[in-house]
Parts: C-alpha cells; structure tokens; sequence
C-alpha cells in the first residue's frame, strides 16, 4: 500500500483490522508521533499504558513486546522497531500543556485537539482519550529522583516502529505539536498500512 502523510502539527484516525501491520515512519528524523488505538466494535476498550506497562515490566517498550487495553486484551503487537526509544507515560500535548510549558509561544491545541477532531467520526469524545503510546519520544528517567525529561527523539530519517493489529482497531495518529517533544522542530509522520 502506499505511504500517507501527517503534515506537521495534525493528526488523522482510520481502521485497522486484525492481522494487518501499521508502520509509522518518521521520514525526516527527531519526530514524535503519538498513537491511539480503539476496539473498533467497543470504543469502551482502549489502549492502556498502566496493563502495557505492568505485563512488560518495563517503560522500554520494543520488538516483541504487546500493547495492551484497558480491558487487558492484545491490541498491537510490535514487530520491528529500528529506534527502541518510545514513551507510554505521558498524555498527548494540548492547549492547556502550551500554557504550562510554553507561555512565551502562541497555544497550539497540540495532539490531543488533533486527535479529538480525528477521532470525532468515530465516536470517540474527548474525555475517552487516554494516554498515546508515543512513538519515538525520548523521555529518560533519573533512577534516583525519578525526575522525567523530554529530550529531541533519537530516530533518524527513515525509522520505523511496525505494529501488527491483534483486533479490529481505531487508531489514532499525530505528528506531534511540541516544541520540546520534537527538537524544537515540526514535521510530516508516514505511515503504510499492510
């Protein structure tokens, strides 16, 4: 299938059914795209980072590892990462982060704004957005205070995550809207459906 592009700064959703792979490419390097995925016959069920998170037993999530639901059932399955750098902790950007954290730059309503105008057809509400599985975000934790930083991701032109649907899904899809997210910088996000 062909490539699809996010411009900078928006977001898009479509279906995607069981067995078939979503590859998210950042084409220009050092771009966050943050990722939502819904049961599509039960918007109820959505992707969580706590049940992904807690059967990992890491924040690194890579090659092999599940996406879960809040329901604990298999949504995505990772099956290539050529960056092994994503965050699931933090929420999708919106307006109200551009006043916490950049109130010297005009707000922008950031993924989160994107994702509800995406998602809207489908149904989904903005109090059903959860937090994205953020692909190539860099946020390293200190071991001894836990402090959280968001550094430039370190994808490279061309990277990619593929993740194959273990469900029919809605998904979710940014070029993220954040300054600090992206290096400083915006650009386009690819993605291929197979």
């Amino acid at each position: 299938m062909s490539v699809e592009v996010i411009p900078e700064r928006s977001g898009t959703a479509f279906r995607l059914n069981k067995g078939q792979v979503l590859t998210v490419i950042d084409p220009k390097g050092e771009q966050v795209a943050d990722l939502l995925a819904f049961n599509a016959d039960d918007l109820n069920e959505v992707i969580s980072s706590g049940r992904t998170l807690d059967y990992a037993e890491t924040i690194r999530l890579t090659t092999g590892h599940k996406l879960y639901s809040n329901r604990s059932g298999v949504m995505l399955e990772i099956i290539q990462d050529t960056v092994g750098r994503h965050d699931f902790l933090l929420t999708p950007c919106s307006v109200d982060t551009f006043h916490h954290f950049y109130p010297d730059q005009p707000p922008h309503r950031g993924c989160f704004g994107n994702l509800a105008e995406a998602l809207a057809p489908y149904g989904v509400k903005e109090d059903d957005i959860p937090v994205a599985f953020n692909c190539f975000m860099n946020v390293p934790i200190d071991g001894e205070t836990g402090e959280l930083k968001v550094l430039p991701p370190i994808s490279k032109a061309g990277d990619r995550i593929e993740l194959r649907a273990e469900m029919d899904l809605i998904i979710g899809l940014t070029a993220c809207s954040a300054p600090d997210s992206n290096g400083g910088s915006f650009k386009p996000i690819h993605y291929q459906i197979d």
